[in-house]
């Protein structure tokens, strides 16, 4: 019956182990509203991909496209007025700050270092 009962808790140990290893929450979730026919959110394609690389499981990106039609009702859940709009979402999925029209790298990269998030790669 002990021996049950090791096995046992060793069992939940590994299982809530498992459950917090390597899935760690995203600090920020970075919420890319646009389309992939729209000229200035082509030019963001690029800086998502920059931050995904550079800031690795801190920063989740996601990109919705509202001009299809399984994602339009992303414009409407976030209040869209003009595409690209950027959402910045905290751990809680809270908005803590959103930005209209193309944003560049740099300026994304001092909103998350003002949030405590920094780059785990150098840029290269």
């Amino acid at each position: 019956m002990h021996r049950l009962k090791i096995s046992f808790l060793f069992v939940i140990l590994v299982l809530m182990a498992g459950l917090s290893f390597g899935q760690s929450k995203p600090q920020v979730t970075f919420i890319e509203i646009g389309s992939v026919s729209c000229i200035p959110c082509k030019q963001m394609q690029p800086v998502m991909k920059a931050i995904e690389k550079n800031y690795g499981e801190q920063v989740k990106v996601v990109f919705y496209d509202v001009w299809t039609p399984e994602q339009k009702p992303y414009a409407s859940k976030y209040g869209i007025k003009l595409i690209p709009t950027q959402v910045f979402l905290d751990e809680k999925g809270k908005e803590f700050f959103r930005h209209e029209g193309f944003y560049p790298e740099k300026e994304i990269d001092k909103l998350l270092l003002s949030k405590g998030v920094k780059p785990i790669s150098k840029k290269g």
